[in-house]
């Protein structure tokens, strides 16, 4: 696994694509699809990690947005027709409250100007082509915002929230709650479950390195559950584990834990443990693992 510092204006299969070139790797995805507009942390997999890449994609995501006020555009950014603007008059006590109102959970319409996909496409793509789709709200569930500054008609807030949450979307929810109207001026994930910005590496210096040096950065699969639980099996028992068969545990259920064999700590795989039973849900084959039981 590599964690990516999206560039401004790629697509997030523009990064994983250079990426995969400069990695040689020939099987990779993303885990959470980034806007062109938006930058910071994307996780990319490849080989055996695309495996539990379904864990990164249903992680919590925390972003840093910047949102303009008193101006409401036709794409909900900078980028768009200004579609109206209005004078700013608030207190950081209007603007507290406006941001509480939308901690929780909320529906949300997902905005046309998005990386999500109908019949095979981005809706930014339907977008720019002056094409509307229909779309159904979402619930998702905002943990937290943080005012982290707030200068006249520039506020930037840390997110913290469920996936599939849309940043422009509360951008000009916000907007509205203020009564003067607002767009995203800049988007930045920092965070994606366990997963840190701190620790992404941009593309221009990927490209810079010697093939040792980026091979360096790869980080093993169980980082992509590293917030669950782990059980780890005798060597016997972690055989028969790769063999798909269930094994007799003493642990309470759990509905996902990391596996790993007690003596080489290799990683196995994930299961569930339901009434003292550890049950496999993604495997990694013999090959893919270093000291395998």
């Amino acid at each position: 696994m590599l964690l990516l510092d999206k560039p401004l204006g790629w697509t997030s299969n523009d990064a994983l694509q250079k990426c995969k070139g400069l990695l040689r790797a020939e099987k990779g995805g993303h885990t959470g699809t980034l806007d062109p507009l938006a930058t910071g942390l994307l996780p990319l997999c490849f080989g055996a990690a695309t495996k539990f890449s379904q864990a990164s994609l249903d992680a919590d995501k925390r972003y840093r947005a910047t949102l303009w006020l008193g101006r409401r555009t036709s794409t909900g950014d900078g980028e768009g027709e200004v579609l109206e603007e209005r004078p700013v008059a608030l207190d950081r006590a209007a603007i507290d409250a406006a941001c509480a109102r939308f901690v929780g959970a909320v529906d949300q319409l997902p905005p046309m100007h998005s990386a999500l996909k109908h019949e095979g496409k981005a809706l930014y793509e339907y977008a720019r082509a002056g094409v509307e789709i229909e779309r159904e709200s979402r619930r998702v569930t905002i943990h937290r915002i943080d005012i982290v500054e707030w200068h006249d008609a520039n506020l930037v807030i840390d997110v913290v929230c469920s996936k599939g949450t849309y940043i422009r979307t509360l951008a000009e929810d916000i907007g509205a709650a203020l009564g003067c109207g607002a767009c995203l001026s800049a988007l930045r994930r920092t965070g994606s479950g366990e997963l840190d910005l701190a620790q992404a590496v941009t593309i221009e210096a990927l490209a810079a390195m010697t093939e040792p040096e980026r091979e360096a950065l790869l980080l093993p699969p169980d980082r992509l559950v590293a917030a669950w639980p782990e059980v780890r099996l005798p060597d016997d028992e972690a055989g028969r584990f790769l063999c798909g068969l269930r094994r007799r545990v003493a642990l309470a259920d759990a509905t996902a834990v990391r596996v790993y064999a007690q003596a080489t700590q290799a990683f196995l795989g994930t299961a569930h443990i339901t009434a003292g039973e550890l049950i496999a849900d993604r495997l990694l084959n013999p090959i893919e693992i270093q000291g395998t039981p």
